[in-house]
């Protein structure tokens, strides 16, 4: 049980690393400890408390999580330093073994960081609580809550897809959901603290209800009926999962927004069999034709991984040129990378490192070529636009439109937190920004 006296007068800092699903899961962890008293550090103030929220999605966040660990450890010596998230939970061991770190906690161990700092601060012993795989069954709600005007509400947690390169089954453990009553509460929760726009997120939110007997389509019917929030969207969807009731519920909701994000990972049906993925390309191909019929102006952004084992130079150009011909507005192009104990080691064809980032950079060119013809589609258009809270440093504010174009315009504090319509006027030099003006105010 935690002594509540323990926290008094206490500072808590929390760095997140990783997916939405993450930063909703820190939220809720900075909720826990505030209801203990725990109040959030100000920028250049020493916490008494520092919470980092990890990732292991490739060797390379592995490394920008210790260099996190490290750098924070030399930046709050004396600060309670606690380790979470996926790569705290395959890789405890050597997080624990990490100087400054007093604390290492599970995934589905979150919610319990309170107790185990109390236990730290009363006997001084390094925390190391990790449930086994097996174990990993229970779901907490959380919401991501700050400063931003867009929410993050994790609605399903774990993985049932064994994909042939991915850890996250192993990290994160089975799929399981919250039900439908208690996330529309974190939805009207989300609007009473003056949330504008929710994220439907989840490691695969597809699978949503599985444990419930409710259906993720049942879901986005009850937060369509949540009053105060004006726009949702969903977060990435397996393809087989995203249905065509889901496609046309959005077509038809005034506030779900014409925004979806799809895995593909691969444009080759043999790429597609040795990363053990559960579709097709045409499967893929129809789900964008689907989308772009119901919604032409709707943003697509596709996952695609380069450089797995098996890719021979013909598979690649097969799937260079099967995403070229795709109808998608945004590439996330990952370089693949060795996971401990998946599947894809057991392929023998090696892709060599330069190579894997020769494909990196040639996908990334095609994105960069798919978002500009994208945006400028769109220039002369009247879009509504999201304004956010921040502002940019040459006192420029920014916020996304319906169909997730980013957009800047001279900075008005009338304007933040609102939708707003803005004409597009130009693209700006950074890349995915336009340039817009103010038509009128909603």
């Amino acid at each position: 049980m935690t002594d509540e006296t323990s926290f008094e007068n206490m500072k808590a800092a929390y760095h997140t690393l990783g997916c939405k699903l993450n930063f909703a899961e820190t939220s809720t962890i900075g909720k826990l400890l505030a209801e203990r008293g725990v109040t959030t550090a100000r920028e250049g103030e020493m916490p008494d408390i520092c919470v980092v929220n990890t990732c292991t999605v490739t060797e390379l966040a592995n490394k920008k999580c210790r260099q996190e660990i490290r750098r924070l450890s030399k930046l709050y010596p004396n600060a309670t330093m606690v380790v979470t998230g996926c790569y705290a939970q395959l890789n405890a061991p050597e997080v624990a073994a990490l100087e400054g770190v007093a604390i290492v906690a599970g995934n589905d161990r979150k919610g319990e960081i309170a107790d185990f700092v109390d236990r730290w601060l009363a006997e001084r012993q390094k925390v190391v609580e990790v449930s086994p795989l097996k174990e990993m069954k229970r779901f907490v709600p959380s919401c991501s809550r700050g400063d931003r005007t867009r929410f993050f509400l994790k609605v399903q947690d774990g993985c049932d897809y064994y994909c042939s390169y991915c850890t996250i089954p192993r990290a994160r453990g089975r799929s399981r959901s919250g039900n439908i009553a208690q996330l529309v509460e974190q939805a009207r929760d989300a609007a009473a603290e003056g949330g504008r726009e929710i994220v439907v997120t989840g490691v695969n939110i597809g699978d949503f209800g599985k444990n419930t007997g409710e259906r993720l389509i049942d879901l986005l019917h009850a937060l369509d009926r949540v009053d105060g929030i004006e726009r949702y969207r969903i977060s990435s969807v397996e393809p087989d999962l995203l249905t065509d009731e889901i496609i046309e519920f959005v077509a038809r909701s005034e506030h779900f927004m014409p925004h979806f994000h799809i895995p593909l990972q691969s444009g080759s049906d043999e790429m597609l069999r040795l990363m053990r993925r559960h579709y097709d390309r045409q499967l893929f191909a129809d789900k964008v034709k689907k989308i772009k019929d119901m919604m032409p102006d709707a943003f697509i952004g596709v996952d695609v991984i380069t450089g797995m084992r098996g890719e021979t130079p013909d598979i690649f150009e097969d799937s260079f040129s099967f995403v070229s011909e795709l109808d998608v507005s945004r590439l996330h192009v990952f370089t693949y990378s060795e996971r401990p104990s998946t599947m894809a080691l057991q392929i023998p064809y090696v892709v060599d490192p330069r190579t894997r980032h020769a494909r990196t950079r040639r996908m990334t060119a095609l994105s960069s070529r798919k978002l500009e013809e994208f945006t400028r589609s769109h220039i002369g258009t009247v879009r509504p636009v999201l304004f956010e809270h921040s502002l940019e440093r040459n006192g420029m504010m920014r916020g996304f439109t319906d169909n997730y174009l980013r957009v800047e315009l001279p900075a008005d504090d009338k304007l933040f937190n609102r939708v707003a319509a803005v004409r597009l006027v130009a693209p700006a030099e950074e890349e995915g920004i336009v340039k817009g003006e103010l038509v009128d105010e909603r």
